[in-house]
């Protein structure tokens, strides 16, 4: 006869089995740098999710009207964010006139977008800051790493593209592709990096051009994972939904296919401490400070 303690063991094992493996330790994305705590997308941000100690620095870029890779969450001046150069609030009505695609860094420099209350965002410090380019963010965060003593951080940065933008406020995605990558190769970075979209064209271009880089699919629809994935010709390294979107069963599936669960945008520290409990492999907040206290709690 069988010992009781044998099946039971064995029944542990199979369950075990069956269970997805949680990541106890995940990531930490400073989303937009820290927006919680500081301007967006803006170098003292980048600089304070360092200080926190986010192993992502997330970011989007966008492409200036001279060709370069400027840190904007739109490729354009967001009326709720940025003063116009002579300090003047935007019209909403009007915001996309003042599209980076046409204009300088130059020009994209005479904006203040940092001096204005965010109402989203209470505890955001305010102070007068400009939309920096990528190579500014970079050549801050890794001189004050250095200088920190600590170990300086990757980048996941978003591309930010919409086929319906095509053409008048970004290039066409190999070119704005090509662009990005071409920017990474010359300031080193390469190797540190996840590239991420909800545009699937973007992601197809990265995979052509570097398939060494890794990429992660931006999600907002409850769509099945399989219909999510089958809008790429490829397996991405990672799937970024809303938290909302995350649970045990998208885990499971997730474990099954060799890709990892990098979750946006996670706040409020009761959903923090929900997906360190569900075992996601990142997690991507405006509030990094939190997910580390969490983590220290835990």
């Amino acid at each position: 006869m069988v010992r009781p303690e044998l099946i039971a063991a064995a029944c542990a094992i199979t369950i075990s089995a069956c269970m997805p493996q949680k990541n106890l330790h995940p990531d930490i994305h400073g989303h937009r740098g820290c927006r919680g705590l500081l301007p967006e997308n803006t170098v003292p941000a980048f600089l304070k999710a360092t200080e926190i100690g986010c192993d992502f620095l997330e970011m989007d870029v966008v492409i200036s009207g001279d060709g370069q890779v400027v840190v904007s969450h739109e490729p354009w001046m967001d009326h709720r964010i940025c003063l116009d150069p002579d300090g003047d609030p935007i019209n909403m009505e009007t915001e996309r006139e003042h599209n980076l695609y046409r204009m300088s860094v130059k020009e994209i420099r005479t904006y203040d977008c940092g001096s204005l209350e965010n109402p989203d965002f209470p505890e955001q410090d305010q102070r007068k800051a400009y939309k920096p380019l990528l190579h500014d963010i970079v050549d801050a965060v890794d001189e004050h790493a250095l200088l920190s003593g600590v170990a300086p951080p990757s980048f996941n940065i978003e591309i930010k593209s919409d086929p319906a933008l095509y053409g008048t406020f970004q290039p066409e995605p190999l070119a704005f592709v090509q662009i990005v990558l071409a920017t990474l190769d010359s300031i080193g970075i390469s190797e540190r990096c996840i590239l991420q979209s909800f545009d699937p064209a973007i992601l197809e271009a990265v995979h052509v051009e570097r398939p060494d880089i890794p990429i992660a699919l931006l999600v907002e629809t409850d769509a099945a994972l399989d219909t999510q994935l089958a809008r790429l010709t490829f397996k991405p390294n990672f799937y970024s939904p809303h938290f909302s979107l995350a649970d045990t069963t998208l885990l499971n599936a997730l474990r099954t296919k060799d890709i990892e669960l990098v979750v946006w945008t996670v706040n409020e520290p009761k959903d923090i401490r929900h997906m360190l409990d569900l075992g996601v492999d990142g997690i991507i907040s405006d509030y990094p400070d939190r997910v580390v206290r969490a983590l220290e709690d835990q």
